[in-house]
């Protein structure tokens, strides 16, 4: 599924992924492809994406993203709150 993070200053990141884990107001929840649509609020904490390649950082790569090291597959990007759409297999998180 497309995964496209937004901040008002600015896109955090856009890519492909298997998984994502998003910190909801009643606590985390998981979305995978073919999920049905959804829209939530979120809290502060980090957003956990599971990539379909490993994450590979371009030159002006933001700090923000943290790769877990042992899989470059896998990274955690920190909101401080915000919005989550999901449809047709895309995702859109309008962060704080």
């Amino acid at each position: 599924m497309q995964l496209e993070i937004i901040t008002p200053e600015r896109e955090v990141f856009k890519g492909e992924a298997e998984a994502v884990q998003f910190p909801g107001l009643d606590g985390s929840f998981q979305v995978l492809n073919g999920h049905a649509p959804i829209i939530s609020a979120l809290s502060e904490g980090k957003v956990k994406v599971n990539l379909t390649t490993n994450y590979e950082a371009e030159e002006n790569a933001d700090a923000g993203i943290e790769v877990n090291k042992s899989n470059k597959k896998e990274i955690y990007i920190a909101v401080k709150g915000g919005v989550v759409e999901l449809l047709n297999n895309k995702v859109i998180v309008l962060a704080e």
